[in-house]
């Protein structure tokens, strides 16, 4: 064999070396594929669970509700928002015999710092039957909560005008302002003004 084919296979010999050597290169250079699992480990992924839970548990208001007069177990009761005068009275154990039911209104929505107040057969106290903030450390009546006998401290409210304010609420809604009180038949501005001072809404 002359030197022209000995240096052409030396040339082949050492070019399928090179390419040897660099396909093994390669395969032990390529980056491994991540796991599956990896994508759901705690390694930052997008399936990850948040530390700590939100905590949405709000507070629910504390109404509490004096009940006090002609009921089995008088006392301060801690009611739920929407319970009514009867549901309190329930809590109370009751009527007694000498209650006067007539003057409690028991479809009243009740509120916190009211005061229930049963009156007996025949009680010539005074006292209002049920007051809330009504009859409040200001002096001033609630339109929204007064009783009969509260809005007939008014100035100007007689029986007919307090049963017509009650009346005008439980149809229409809450009043929304104390210039409401002029939509009730026979209160103008005149009779409004002697009392706008001593009334409020809530």
């Amino acid at each position: 064999m002359d030197f022209q084919g000995k240096k052409k296979i030396i040339m082949g010999i050492a070019t399928g070396i090179t390419l040897l050597l660099g396909f093994a290169y390669y395969q032990t250079s390529k980056p491994e594929p991540k796991a599956t699992a990896d994508i759901f480990s705690d390694g930052g992924g997008v399936f990850d669970e948040p530390l700590e839970p939100k905590n949405e548990i709000e507070r629910e208001e504390i109404i509490k509700v004096d009940v006090k007069g002609a009921v089995n177990r008088p006392g301060v009761y801690i009611a739920a928002a929407g319970d009514r005068v009867i549901d309190l009275i329930a809590d109370a154990g009751d009527f007694t015999k000498e209650a006067d039911k007539d003057q409690v209104n028991l479809a009243q929505v009740v509120e916190d710092q009211m005061v229930i107040l049963v009156p007996r057969i025949g009680d010539e106290s005074g006292l209002a039957p049920v007051t809330s903030s009504g009859g409040s450390s200001d002096g001033k009546i609630n339109l929204n909560t007064a009783t009969q006998a509260e809005l007939e401290t008014l100035t100007g409210i007689g029986p007919s005008k307090a049963l017509s304010i009650i009346d005008y609420r439980e149809k229409t809604g809450k009043f929304q302002s104390v210039e409401d009180l002029k939509k009730i038949s026979g209160i103008g501005d005149k009779t409004f003004e002697k009392l706008k001072d001593s009334i409020k809404v809530k």
